[in-house]
């Protein structure tokens, strides 16, 4: 827990993915200048997949590790941990999985939710095949490379590549982390459902607001997609490529808080399955320009999300 938690106010939540922790999904981004405003107005509390932190003592043989839906069973007993009410969700690919089945199942706990690189279906038959063939000639932090970031930041940006295999090689218990990976592959479909006007009102979807991040070259861009078909299009908003930080200061003035925070001119058009696509004005440093660009782009980089893959440039998304 980062700060004290302000009155009756949520506090931000965060849920890391596969092959990261808190730290190394979540430290560069709240740290950021662009993030201070924010800071101000809200505590943070990070939580780590059992076995996930820094430091964590390797589980006993035939330990159970939890499944995706018993580990979203374990945050309203942190929430009361820390005598919160409510929170707003900031989740990545399996988190983002783990914090959505919470906001369907406890929707009173979740005031919002910023998804990015979300896969709310179970793992499908071509899924399992390819994970299963890629696990017979590659090492587990190939097929989590390949779950973060997509074959364009994959076969360019070596060095970012480079930092993140070393990261999950070095710095993650590998017999924890394959515990985890197995649980979030037996993930069960969610069965979201986008609510009709008039029709079933006990629908299952998300109830609260709900912002859905995903880069162009993501891995994950198709079901991000096709997950925002499935929820509430007054409710949800899809982000594409921008500033993340800016879009998550409009997100939080849209749920009623920081009302005098500075912005940037968004652009909304509307798609059409009638959910809000917002990108940023302004240019990006992209990871196609020149090799003294690119490199200059990297220099706050360790930021655990990005916006073509996870391709995390701290220029590009904050």
């Amino acid at each position: 827990m980062k700060g004290v938690p302000k009155g009756d106010r949520p506090v931000i939540l965060t849920y890391h993915d596969i092959g990261l922790n808190h730290k190394s999904c979540f430290d560069t981004l709240f740290s950021h200048e662009d993030m201070q405003e924010i800071m101000q107005h809200f505590a943070v509390c990070h939580v780590d997949a059992p076995g996930q932190q820094e430091g964590a003592n390797t589980f006993s043989t035939g330990y159970e590790y939890p499944s995706m839906d018993q580990l979203s069973e374990t945050l309203p007993s942190i929430l009361k941990h820390f005598g919160l009410k409510s929170v707003i969700g900031m989740a990545i690919g399996a988190g983002a999985y783990i914090l959505a089945k919470f906001a369907l199942d406890y929707p009173a706990m979740v005031e919002g939710l910023v998804l990015i690189n979300i896969n709310p279906c179970a793992e499908g038959w071509m899924d399992w095949a390819a994970h299963k063939i890629s696990g017979w000639t590659h090492a587990m932090p190939d097929m989590i490379i390949s779950h973060l970031f997509g074959k364009e930041e994959i076969q360019q940006n070596h060095d970012l590549i480079g930092r993140y295999r070393h990261h999950i090689v070095n710095d993650m218990n590998q017999f924890n982390l394959q515990l985890f990976v197995k649980s979030y592959n037996s993930r069960r479909d969610l069965e979201i459902e986008r609510p009709v006007p008039g029709g079933h009102i006990n629908v299952r979807t998300l109830k609260c607001p709900a912002l859905l991040v995903v880069g162009d070259s993501s891995p994950a861009v198709d079901v991000v997609v096709e997950c925002n078909t499935k929820l509430d299009p007054t409710k949800t908003t899809l982000l594409k490529p921008g500033k993340l930080t800016e879009a998550f200061k409009y997100f939080i003035q849209g749920m009623g808080y920081m009302p005098s925070a500075s912005m940037t001119r968004l652009v909304r058009s509307r798609t059409a399955s009638g959910s809000s696509v917002t990108s940023f004005d302004g240019n990006r440093s992209r990871s196609h320009t020149n090799e003294g660009n690119r490199s200059r782009s990297h220099t706050n980089e360790d930021i655990s999300m990005s916006l073509r893959g996870l391709e995390l440039t701290l220029e590009n998304i904050c």
